[in-house]
């Protein structure tokens, strides 16, 4: 990270001289002042980062430095020093907008931990204002919704990863967003301009898999009329995101391992090798680290796959965007609806902030939109969300701590749960759910049977 320029405000001269000699080996360019409206003089001309400031010095207060330095810069940070660290004070300097406050005599680790971590925030906040400038200027900005920390870092790490050739293994539950992360880091990438290429896996049959990735030539099998170029082809330059990797069957693991050593492919029923200049970003909700050990995925293709993992938190885990989301969501279906709504109920507001969402963004996206059709007014409420409560059930019906609803009924719910989402993942291809859930399709055949009897 750049040099960062840190001020440190004191009256007293020795006190100082300390600091100066202290923070200036430690890569910040430090500025000082024995006052507090010199320092508010050097804020003014200078890009201050930080600012380290006494709390009692003749003439303006720490206290004053700090609010009037906030107006000139919101973004600058304020350390105050106290020589009294009662409750009280401390309170007061917090609530006033100071990133935090040391005591006298001064802990110098404390203060070097406190920088580190200024600097680290910092940091992370300059790779996310490049990236959104980036994603600005290729259309996704606007459905990156966010403002938690969790997030931040995500994106932190997206922006790191992008400008690199380097594949990308992106986790996470179902609806968490992972082709969204995918094409951010195809748009803030020097491939940008080139396609950007989505397969998922979970919908093909097996025996598709090959000709929908390779390509084949004509009459390379039964029902092969025309030659047909293959998802890695259409990608040439730009990025294939392969969407539930995890799915994919070991005959076809090997040759997308030779893809990315040699980056060559061949189609279907062709002895001509096709060099492929090709980003590969995947992803997954699966363990795959267990798959390898079962024997179900190559360890040589997981390493391959996972240079660079990012994590996507399920929504649970960054309640504070749920709002920010919510806003989102009304405002893009009201327009894609023509409908004239305002907003949502405090109620509504309310249950679903608290609400676990099971299926993540994408769950909470239809609920919006599901109830901004039904609604009959302006104002969204939860008489247009009807099988939100009861979708709460269900929550407790899958958590193990709550017992109300007995063993056989929670079996049957669990059981349910995972096959509705294998089928719904799969398009409704029974194929292709029962491999995700590692069963025949006659034994997925006979518990659906079993579950919804006709």
């Amino acid at each position: 990270m750049n040099e960062l320029n840190l001020l440190i405000i004191d009256d007293e001269a020795p006190q100082l001289q300390s600091l100066k000699s202290f923070l200036s080996k430690r890569n910040l360019k430090i500025f000082t002042a024995s006052d507090g409206e010199k320092g508010l003089d050097i804020i003014r001309n200078n890009a201050i980062d930080i600012v380290i400031t006494d709390f009692q010095m003749p003439g303006l207060t720490g206290l004053e430095v700090l609010g009037k330095a906030k107006e000139i810069n919101p973004e600058l940070d304020v350390i105050l020093i106290s020589a009294y660290g009662t409750i009280e004070r401390a309170v007061d300097i917090m609530k006033a907008g100071a990133f935090d406050y040391l005591t006298k005599p001064i802990d110098l680790t404390e203060l070097e931990r406190i920088i580190n971590r200024l600097r680290e925030r910092k940091y992370l906040i300059s790779e996310n204002r490049l990236l959104k400038q980036k994603l600005n200027e290729n259309f996704y900005s606007d459905f990156i919704i966010y403002k938690s920390q969790t997030m931040n870092e995500v994106l932190s790490k997206v922006s790191r990863a992008a400008p690199s050739k380097t594949t990308i293994l992106i986790r996470g539950e179902s609806g968490t967003g992972k082709e969204l992360i995918a094409k951010s880091i195809h748009s803030a990438s020097t491939r940008s301009g080139k396609p950007f290429i989505t397969v998922n896996v979970a919908s093909l049959s097996e025996n598709l898999f090959e000709s929908e990735l390779f390509g084949h030539e004509k009459g390379s099998f039964t029902g092969a009329i025309n030659q047909r170029i293959g998802k890695f082809e259409e990608a040439a330059g730009g990025t294939l995101f392969i969407d539930e990797v995890g799915d994919i069957p070991l005959s076809i693991q090997v040759k997308l391992l030779r893809l990315i050593q040699f980056g060559e492919i061949q189609r279907i029923g062709s002895n001509e090798i096709i060099n492929a200049d090709v980003r590969i970003i995947s992803a997954t909700h699966r363990n795959i680290e267990q798959m390898i050990i079962d024997g179900e995925f190559r360890e040589d293709l997981y390493y391959r796959l996972n240079v660079i993992t990012i994590d996507t938190p399920p929504l649970k885990k960054r309640r504070e965007d749920i709002p920010l989301l919510i806003d989102h969501f009304i405002k893009k279906y009201s327009k894609l609806t023509t409908k004239e709504i305002s907003g949502i109920s405090k109620e509504a507001f309310d249950y679903l902030v608290k609400y676990s969402f099971p299926g993540n963004i994408r769950e909470l996206e239809n609920i919006i939109e599901r109830g901004i059709v039904l609604s009959r007014g302006e104002l969204l409420t939860m008489e247009d969300f009807p099988n939100l409560k009861l979708s709460s059930h269900s929550n407790t019906l899958l958590d193990p701590l709550n017992l109300d609803d007995g063993y056989e009924t929670k079996m049957n719910a669990y059981e349910n749960t995972l096959i509705e989402e294998a089928l719904r993942k799969s398009g409704g291809n029974k194929s292709a759910a029962a491999r995700m859930l590692g069963l025949s399709e006659r034994h997925l055949r006979s518990r659906l049977e079993r579950i919804n009897p006709k």
